[in-house]
């Protein structure tokens, strides 16, 4: 139980680090999200997002580490896992590529919530 906390705030940076490779420009993003970046607009917010996405999992990545951090990371991670989770519902109106963010998003609020136990009980014990 002592490692568990580590573990999914490791897997859980590391999932938010993956879509950061967006900044990188359109043809990026268009593969990583599996729709056509229309416009030099479009592209400049889902290039901020990916911005915003290395933040967060540097965050995560950090409180793996960093005990301190820990609650700040679990409540933003989770934020931002439910926030997509609300907005992309019902998951059958969006395409396969966001469908796969979609259930990414519902197992790493899972983790999550295995951490967020696992670390109140190490609290209680100490």
């Amino acid at each position: 139980m002592k490692h568990v906390v580590t573990v999914v705030l490791i897997a859980i940076g590391l999932l938010h680090l993956y879509p950061a490779a967006g900044v990188l420009g359109a043809a990026r993003l268009e593969s990583l999200y599996g729709v056509p970046v229309g416009s030099a607009d479009l592209e400049l917010l889902l290039r901020h997002r990916a911005v915003t996405f290395g933040l967060l999992g540097a965050l995560l990545l950090a409180a793996a580490w960093h005990p301190p951090l820990r609650a700040l990371a679990l409540v933003a991670g989770f934020v931002s896992m439910a926030s997509f989770v609300a907005l992309a519902w019902p998951v059958q109106a969006h395409g396969s590529a966001i469908a796969r963010v979609f259930w990414a998003d519902v197992v790493g609020l899972a983790l999550l919530a295995i951490a967020a136990v696992a670390m109140r009980a190490a609290a209680r014990g100490s």
